[in-house]
């Protein structure tokens, strides 16, 4: 019960890794170039008002289980002597945890509590500068939270995919009628 159990939550990272690696693209391909090709004061704005609206159960969910579920997939693997997959799935523990939720919460979350702070005045700040510094760093970051996303998708994959070594009682098993 154990490998199966391990081969599921294996399959459960990779779809919420895959899931956080989409809405990281998506953002990076269609969100900010939509933006960026708004006015600055009505970029600013709507990007206001979607960190306000990310900030929602389902989002926290997928972005903070999400390596819990990766942990445990791990653990499980580990547990039922899958060693090479425990390893890749712990592999992509770190890489989401150090390539999307770091610069999440050193990076992004700071620019946009700046973003936030900005208001109707414009704090003295053109709208077109406030964008300007912005939307460059936050994509650049967001880009860089996909990809590693992506390649913590590909090492659960890696760890669904990896057989479980046979061991000689595995073998002897199989060998008698």
């Amino acid at each position: 019960m154990t490998d199966k159990s391990a081969s599921i939550a294996l399959l459960l990272a990779a779809l919420m890794l895959g899931t956080m690696a989409g809405f990281f693209y998506a953002f990076s391909v269609c969100v900010m170039p939509g933006l960026d090709a708004a006015r600055p004061a009505a970029a600013i704005e709507a990007m206001q008002e979607i960190n306000r609206a990310v900030r929602n159960p389902v989002f926290f969910t997928s972005f903070f289980v999400t390596p819990a579920v990766a942990a445990g997939a791990a653990l499980l693997c580990w547990q039922a002597g899958r060693r090479r997959a425990a390893y890749a799935a712990g592999l992509a523990t770190l890489t989401y945890l150090a390539g999307a939720m770091a610069p999440t919460i050193v990076v992004n979350v700071p620019l946009n509590q700046a973003l936030a702070a900005y208001g109707d005045g414009g704090n003295g700040l053109p709208a077109a500068d406030m964008w300007r510094a912005y939307s460059p760093a936050w994509t650049g970051w967001n880009t860089a939270r996909g990809g590693f996303s992506i390649i913590a998708m590909a090492f659960a994959l890696l760890a669904l995919a990896t057989p479980a070594a046979h061991t000689r009682e595995t073998s002897a098993h199989k060998t008698r009628p």
